[in-house]
């Protein structure tokens, strides 16, 4: 990341008391997992780790080994395949491992979860409570917008990223028939000479205006499971701020969160590795494999294999 962009994001953080909220939220989900565990006798401990900021993953790994553990399971909180939303991860744990040395626990990590009913569902009922706070009589005209992070476009050539989120947006507006959707970007970090997923958000409205466009537009952040700094500046500061200069009325669809149903979900998918569960998908493409092919997500540099 450019030390400009980094200075910039930065800010973003001070605007929110400079604290991520991001640790909170996982905080959140693991005891809603637990309760959940605990309601249908899923005797399992959770363990937390993180990649840049504490706990981090090989401290957490050093714990797990301390106390007992000899096999994991990894959930990430990435709904979708790309380099830096699955395979650093899989690279993350492997460097942890090698950290801790003798005795880290063997760990295989869950697969990504871009069409399992339970993140569908739960997108599906966000949406629909956002689409709620717009006037009924003008609810049929509204433009739905799900955003994603964008990512370079070498990134994107070595994955399924961009079809998992078109077919993800596709599975969850069903429940809307004949509300428009696009699948716009946001969080773009890298220089500006490198090519990246579009188009901006940003941009994307004010093409909306251009157009002649008015009324009402729903955000929704299809690709982050929970309201971190990336949302809350993005989505809810700028892309607010924007719509409000255009005369647009923008409201925007939560987060999966701690949804009950996408809660649920996590559960399911230790359950597909565990006992046996059949493994649950929605639409036209198959669920990813559990274990990840050897050139799963490789990132490539003008056209050069990382």
């Amino acid at each position: 990341m450019p030390r400009e962009r980094m200075l910039q994001v930065a800010e973003h953080y001070q605007q929110f008391g400079g604290v991520s909220p991001i640790n909170q939220q996982c905080r959140e989900l693991i005891a809603a997992l637990n309760s959940d565990f605990a309601k249908h006798e899923l005797d399992m401990p959770i363990y937390w780790g993180n990649r840049n900021w504490h706990p981090m993953l090989a401290d957490t790994l050093r714990q797990m080994r301390d106390d007992g553990i000899g096999r994991a399971l990894a959930w990430v909180t990435s709904a979708f395949s790309s380099y830096s939303g699955c395979r650093q991860y899989r690279e993350d744990i492997a460097e942890a491992q090698r950290d801790v040395g003798a005795g880290a626990p063997h760990i295989e990590k869950l697969r990504v979860f871009f069409n399992h009913p339970g993140f569908v569902r739960a997108m599906q009922d966000r949406l629909s409570h956002a689409l709620g706070e717009i006037p009924a009589s003008r609810r049929g005209a509204t433009q739905l917008v799900f955003t994603a992070h964008s990512i370079p476009l070498s990134m994107a050539g070595g994955c399924q990223y961009e079809a998992q989120l078109l077919e993800s947006c596709r599975l969850v507006s069903e429940v809307f028939p004949g509300l428009p959707w696009e699948l716009v970007y946001q969080s773009r970090s890298g220089p500006p000479t490198q090519p990246w997923l579009e188009p901006d958000v940003c941009a994307y409205l004010r093409g909306l205006a251009e157009r002649g466009a008015a009324g009402d537009v729903v955000l929704a952040p299809i690709g982050f499971v929970s309201d971190h700094i990336e949302v809350l500046f993005d989505l809810d500061s700028e892309a607010r701020a924007i719509c409000q200069s255009l005369g647009l009325n923008m409201v925007r669809a939560g987060t999966v969160g701690t949804h009950p149903r996408f809660v649920q979900m996590i559960r399911e998918l230790v359950l597909e590795r565990t006992a046996g569960f059949e493994r649950s998908c929605l639409g036209l493409l198959e669920p990813s494999p559990d274990l990840c092919p050897a050139d799963c997500c490789k990132p490539t540099v003008a056209g050069v294999e990382r």
